[in-house]
């Protein structure tokens, strides 16, 4: 009788730790799929990591940012060869984040990495951090605020107007196509506007970079994660932030708290999930109270 209940036990200890796998298999991150935005120019979703745009050239193609893993970003690079027998021979970085760079080891030494002078001295001092970025794939060439490229052919225009989502963010525009690529300082799905201190972001440089690429001749923004905009869904979300932004500098100037500025927003509760970071309120309130 007590070996037919051990037995029974071991059992239900088994069947137990199959559910468990199970929610975790499920949560695994869906396949990397392409679709074409014009011309030659595609972007992939899915995978883990962020969104990667794809430009096919007369002898090359460029990619902008990578996944996060090398598994996600071999599953672009099959992708690719689906579309095209041409290797990838550049790539463009919009930020620093592991979840747009870690990727590039993927491709073959010798590729050319196009970043902000910044998002290099970023990469570089990720270093002994728990995310470091691949220290044999750092950018190869540099810009500080604009750069007027042409590479294989096709026209790039590169914008670096202020800090944003972090403070090497870089803007890619297809005149061409009239397309945007907008790293992470566009997304959808997500229930706030990310800006990261530690690296030198910023809430009022955000909403001159949004300004920036609403001035520019695109029907297009490509998302660092999420879905595809239109420029009048970036006038959208910046018109919803800058007054946003302009209520809390408001109140800040009346000396209001951070609890009063909260209350009056009606964010008394609000959290963002997963780790522990600050909401676009409290970084505005941040940095808008931060002492000269």
């Amino acid at each position: 009788m007590r070996d037919r209940k051990n037995l029974l036990i071991a059992v239900a200890v088994i069947l137990g730790l199959f559910a468990s796998t199970t929610p975790i298999r499920a949560q695994q991150d869906p396949p990397v799929k392409v679709a074409k935005l014009k011309d030659n120019v595609y972007w992939a979703q899915g995978g883990a990591g962020s969104n990667d745009g794809i430009i096919v050239g007369k002898t090359g193609v460029i990619v902008v940012d990578t996944k996060t893993t090398l598994d996600s970003e071999k599953e672009v690079i099959a992708e690719i060869a689906k579309i095209t027998p041409k290797a990838v021979n550049t790539a463009i970085i919009t930020h620093s984040d592991g979840d747009h760079v870690d990727g590039l080891a993927a491709f073959p030494a010798g590729l050319t990495i196009i970043a902000t002078e910044s998002c290099k001295r970023e990469m570089e001092a990720s270093v002994g951090s728990r995310d470091p970025a691949p220290q044999d794939r750092l950018p190869t060439k540099t810009f500080d605020k604009t750069d007027k490229l042409k590479i294989d052919g096709v026209a790039i225009r590169l914008y670096h107007w202020a800090p944003g989502h972090t403070g090497g963010d870089a803007i890619v525009y297809l005149p061409d196509q009239k397309i945007v690529f907008g790293g992470d300082q566009l997304t959808t799905g997500m229930p706030d506007i990310r800006i990261k201190l530690d690296k030198n972001g910023s809430t009022a440089g955000w909403i001159e970079n949004m300004k920036g690429m609403i001035g520019l001749n695109a029907d297009i923004y490509v998302t660092g994660h999420g879905d595809l905009l239109t420029k009048a869904d970036v006038q959208k979300k910046l018109d919803l932030t800058e007054g946003k932004y302009e209520k809390i500098k408001a109140m800040v100037a009346q000396g209001k708290s951070l609890a009063e500025i909260k209350q009056a927003l009606g964010e008394t509760n609000f959290k963002l999930a997963g780790p522990p970071r600050p909401t676009f309120t409290e970084t505005a309130y941040q940095e808008l109270t931060k002492k000269n």
